[in-house]
């Protein structure tokens, strides 16, 4: 494929991916095989995101692949970027080669996210919670399955599996079950005594000095 049907190609692509996803997506492609940064866009469809227009350039994308080692040049996609009037973009930037692996032209998107982050804000103001750290409250079909979450709840609070906890450790998740009211829950010793490895014996006195502690 020619230089010239691979850039007739790019134009092409251009503009398809600008009708497919709207005015809010820039497709730029820039030529650098003629090694002017001051006149490197060659087509842009869109241009009004970033009021750029065929014959604008640089950018420091373009400097660097024209200044830099072109070995080293790395697409890059799905970053930030931000117009002089404060838009802020998605972008993807892909670096055309020719057939030495030499960059000849760079294909780049731009989508305005300005309005989708400023929807984003809106969202998280609304959902937000007094207690920002704490997760999601699970609700529990019936009280077989809440004694399970509870208990779930009691050794993510130790920080370790049932076989490495101590004495002490027991004692705090014992405490934990008893402060939520697992307790209240009908056959929960039986339950709890068997997933901790204890009698009801040493359930009790787990219970009685949680208590005093």
């Amino acid at each position: 494929m020619s230089e010239a049907t691979s850039m007739e190609f790019l134009f092409q692509l251009a503009k398809g991916l600008a009708k497919q996803f709207g005015p809010n997506c820039e497709v730029v492609v820039h030529d650098l095989a003629s090694n002017d940064p001051d006149s490197s866009i060659v087509a842009i469809e869109n241009g009004h995101v970033s009021g750029r227009k065929v014959g604008d350039g640089p950018s420091h994308i373009v400097l660097e692949a024209l200044r830099g080692d072109s070995s080293v040049l790395k697409d890059h996609f799905g970053y930030l970027t931000k117009t002089k009037d404060g838009k802020i973009l998605k972008s993807s930037t892909i670096f055309i080669r020719d057939d030495d692996g030499k960059p000849v032209g760079i294909f780049a998107i731009n989508y305005d996210i300005t309005l989708l982050l400023s929807m984003e804000e809106t969202l998280n103001q609304f959902t937000a919670t007094e207690d920002q750290q704490r997760e999601p409250e699970p609700i529990a079909r019936n009280v077989s399955d809440l004694l399970d979450e509870l208990i779930g709840q009691s050794v993510k609070l130790v920080g370790k599996p049932v076989p490495l906890m101590t004495k002490d450790d027991k004692v705090k998740a014992i405490r934990f079950l008893n402060d939520t009211g697992a307790f209240l829950i009908t056959k929960s010793g039986d339950k709890v005594c068997k997933f901790f490895g204890i009698s009801k014996y040493t359930l009790y006195s787990y219970i009685d000095e949680a208590k005093e502690g």
